[in-house]
């Protein structure tokens, strides 16, 4: 039996793994409740930016959590192609309950139906992940702690849907995400609990590819799209701010349109006073010539 070490790197990628979870659970709150307040293609697009945001923050939490986990006896790669899929499934299985929320007209069942596809989302990237693993050994799991970690996805995900549901201030937001992304860091090390692993000595080479090889940097390039989309979100209007922006435009229209009216008539007024003067005759042009 193998010993496992889940932070070879003390807590550096505990505390690293819990951020990026709140982040990414931030950004995708935060597009789906701007989504509820928009309609048509809009609306598909920030419950699509919502979706990767989710899925990128649980697929790197997950991973930079799995930077610090070792398993002694052995060394450990990852399968590339399943480590690829498992970010795509992440994001399509949350994309499926975040569009439920955004476009049912039901919100119980939206909730329900959608909190439920989005941790199964969380559950499958995160048993998909670990299927990604090479190493000189047999995995297993306990049954108890995997369905235990699966209802911990579920409970969280349905918890952030109905957050953006009903929250709408920014401060609540971030509170909701503190609280997904200790939901979310749970599920994964309640997973990691279940597993124990047979080590085989073995001299042959594994297949695959290390994870400061693969895994970092790719957590590093999802970690800067997070914060990049973060600060276009925090920069992008809501639709309180644009529909104030609306109103004091139209406000503004009769204050203008009565300057320019104003103006105007300042205006016509020189040209009909020149007028005037210029019919006017000269001083002295009725006299007769050569009066005095």
């Amino acid at each position: 039996m193998g010993h496992l070490d889940h932070a070879t790197f003390g807590w550096l990628t505990p505390l690293l793994s819990y951020a990026m979870a709140c982040i990414g659970a931030a950004l995708g709150l935060s597009c789906t409740v701007r989504a509820l307040d928009t309609t048509g293609r809009s609306r598909r697009n920030w419950l699509i930016t919502a979706a990767s945001a989710i899925g990128s923050g649980i697929w790197t939490m997950h991973f930079v959590a799995m930077l610090g986990f070792g398993v002694y006896g052995t060394d450990i790669r990852y399968n590339v192609p399943l480590t690829f899929l498992s970010l795509l499934g992440a994001m399509v299985v949350v994309g499926g309950g975040v569009f439920a929320v955004g476009y049912s007209r039901d919100r119980t069942r939206a909730l329900l139906l959608g909190g439920f596809a989005t941790g199964l989302g969380v559950a499958s990237m995160h048993y998909l992940g670990m299927a990604a693993l090479r190493l000189h050994g047999t995995i297993h799991y306990d049954p108890l702690r995997v369905v235990l970690s699966v209802v911990i996805a579920v409970i969280a995900a349905t918890a952030a849907l109905w957050a953006a549901l009903n929250i709408r201030s920014t401060r609540a937001v971030a509170l909701a995400s503190l609280v997904m992304g200790a939901a979310v860091s749970s599920m994964h090390y309640t997973g990691m609990l279940a597993v124990t692993v047979q080590v085989t000595p073995s001299g042959a080479a594994l297949h695959g590819a290390t994870a400061m090889q693969f895994i970092f940097p790719l957590a590093v390039g999802l970690g800067s799209y997070l914060f990049l989309t973060s600060a276009f979100v925090a920069l992008s209007p809501t639709a309180p701010e644009r529909a104030a922006y609306v109103h004091a435009g139209r406000a503004q229209q009769p204050a203008d349109a009565a300057t320019a009216g104003a103006t105007g008539r300042g205006r016509d007024l020189r040209p009909r006073r020149a007028a005037r003067s210029s019919d006017a005759p000269p001083v002295g042009a009725g006299s007769p010539a050569g009066t005095h």
